[in-house]
């Protein structure tokens, strides 16, 4: 019989497996009435090892939950008696105990947790919620009923509210404050919607995974499970807009953008392409939404994401210091369990036996703006190989990221971090010191400006046609003679050819820096390409690749190039057709 899953070779059987084995390596780690999962690591979160205990028992509880709910109260693993335990200790131990929950008042973190136990009582509400005694649900009722209040934090936090409200709502509780809630959450981050499905996390220009695993997650699958269809249909085809960009964000391989922060929730990046599926707000097939769904959990998993105990690690493939956030503990990366949500269809569900079809990256080359965003996406068929071309997402703070600050990322590549070289940076060396890109202005698709010192200004375009990627940078305010570094992308993975290629204001050619530390591990190397500014206004261009063709043409044959002025250069690609970059005006 002929295979469904001949791209990744996954079924639903091994969805539920994974599961399981996630759930059953983190027992050992409980708490005696199973109220906390304190799990082993490198280092506290910083709202410390009760918070984090916390975060063990809440995320692998939301696990438990899909995997509960979508085997329609099947629970061979009496996944569910300990949980329902754990709530009843977690919200009834004093506070010192092995077992106790922090409250929201003290760690805010709670609040973020506090959307996990509520999304999880709601789904499995039939089978925990409703066998529970009075007291017990009184005592979780009193503990979750402060996140029904304003969010500590001006970003995605508002839906952690508006998800413990749902569940309240359903429940029939504090149905009038609950609503008002949800309603209030709602108007909060319809402020940071921005068109072409895409969200701000906050009021600023954070665009990451969060667009998918939160700001489309909670409206959605909450409009879903109240059955409100006024919300749906107000929600969904954000959603439905926002996938069409998101699923080309994958590689052939499964890997989805290592791009933004909290890269160590994983298979998180699942959860949204399974929702469209759950609601039918979506632009993929069945078969292509478990293509990339499966072969995103098959990336991990097979990459060492778990350790020799199954328990998921603080990094991407394996573990990997420094991509982590402060907020980062050792539960932390059980987020993932949102990737399990496809678990909630039934097993006759198309998204189920559809044969899996490939992903947009393995269709064709295609060259995407993402909406309102300021970035670009660039894919080639012939490796699968994805690259994001960032004009316009920042990290919210005033410190450089090395997550948000690169002018590009790709599916097979990471950013260098510590004191490495950083890659795909354009740099002036002002004192002595190489210049930051702590934030990029967008001035249109896939152009930005960005202000390294008081009175500089770099102006910034990309222009990418197959695997070939112009960059150019003007440069004005900087004093005459200014030494300036274009570098290129930073790989030790030998299927992967790097180039770069001076055209216009370097001196000289390429030359090999040394490498550094990134999430796929150490680099042998980046190039670079150097110059020196000679006026007023001084423009840099070169031409760059990244490719996994075996013997790539060398990449200057790729365009040929002529400037017209300090704004506008025109490419003719080597297929023949043209193009202009131009560079906006102050």
């Amino acid at each position: 019989m002929p295979t469904t899953s001949p791209y990744t070779g996954r079924t639903r059987a091994d969805w539920e497996r994974s599961a399981d084995q996630l759930l059953l390596a983190v027992r050992p780690y409980a708490s005696p009435r199973h109220g906390r999962i304190d799990l082993p690591g490198p280092r506290p979160s910083w709202s410390g090892p009760v918070s984090d205990g916390l975060e063990g028992y809440a995320r692998t509880w939301l696990l438990a939950a899909f995997r509960v709910a979508g085997a329609r109260g099947e629970d061979p693993h009496g996944f569910l008696g300990r949980y329902a335990e754990g709530l009843a200790a977690g919200t009834s131990e004093p506070e010192g105990g092995p077992d106790a929950w922090p409250g929201m008042a003290g760690t805010p973190q709670a609040v973020v947790e506090s959307a996990s136990v509520a999304l999880g009582l709601r789904l499995t509400r039939p089978w925990l919620w409703d066998t529970l005694d009075d007291a017990t649900r009184q005592r979780a009722v009193d503990w979750l009923l402060p996140a029904l209040g304003p969010s500590p934090v001006n970003n995605n936090w508002w839906l952690f509210g508006l998800t413990v409200a749902g569940f309240l709502q359903d429940a029939g509780i504090e149905t009038d404050r609950a609503r008002r809630t949800i309603d209030r959450a709602l108007e909060r981050v319809e402020d940071w919607y921005l068109g072409d499905g895409w969200y701000s996390d906050g009021p600023n220009r954070s665009f990451d995974h969060y667009n998918a695993w939160a700001m489309h997650f909670y409206p959605v699958l909450h409009a879903h499970l109240a059955g409100d269809r006024d919300l749906l249909e107000r929600y969904g085809p954000r959603l439905h807009r926002q996938l069409d960009d998101y699923s080309r964000m994958f590689g052939a391989d499964g890997a989805p953008m290592p791009f933004g922060r909290s890269l160590a929730y994983r298979f998180a990046a699942a959860a949204a392409p399974w929702l469209g599926a759950l609601t039918g707000y979506t632009p993929l097939t069945p078969g292509a939404t478990r293509r990339l769904a499966s072969g995103t959990l098959g990336y991990f998993l097979d990459r060492g994401a778990t350790d020799r105990d199954g328990l998921l690690t603080l990094g991407w493939h394996g573990p990997y210091a420094p991509m982590l956030q402060t907020y980062s503990g050792p539960a932390s990366p059980y987020w993932a369990s949102k990737g399990f949500l496809g678990l909630l269809m039934p097993p006759d569900h198309p998204v189920w036996t559809a044969v899996e079809e490939p992903l947009p990256a393995e269709r064709e080359d295609a060259v995407t703006v993402l909406g309102p965003t300021g970035m670009l996406l660039q894919s080639t068929a012939a490796d699968g190989l994805v690259r994001l071309h960032n004009h316009g997402s920042n990290h919210v703070g005033d410190d450089e990221d090395p997550g948000y600050a690169r002018f590009a990322y790709s599916t097979r590549t990471g950013p260098t971090h510590g004191d490495a070289v950083r890659d795909n940076h354009f740099a002036l060396f002002l004192d002595g010191a190489s210049t930051a890109r702590p934030t990029a202005g967008p001035l249109g698709p896939a152009a930005s400006a960005h202000t390294p010192r008081p009175g500089v200004r770099v102006v910034s375009a990309t222009l990418a046609h197959g695997r070939a990627e112009v960059r150019a940078h003007l440069v004005t305010g900087a004093p005459e003679g200014t030494p300036v570094r274009q570098t290129g992308w930073a790989t030790g993975d030998p299927a992967l050819t790097a180039q770069l290629h001076p055209v216009h204001g370097y001196d000289g050619e390429a030359r090999e820096l040394p490498g550094g530390p990134t999430m796929f591990g150490e680099t042998s190397g980046l190039l670079a390409v150097d110059g020196v500014t000679t006026g007023p206004r001084s423009l840099f261009v070169s031409l760059a690749s990244l490719t996994g063709e075996a013997e790539p043409a060398a990449v200057a044959t790729l365009a040929d190039i002529r400037v017209q002025s300090p704004h506008e250069i025109h490419v003719t690609w080597h297929d023949g057709t043209t193009a202009v970059l131009r560079l906006p005006e102050e």
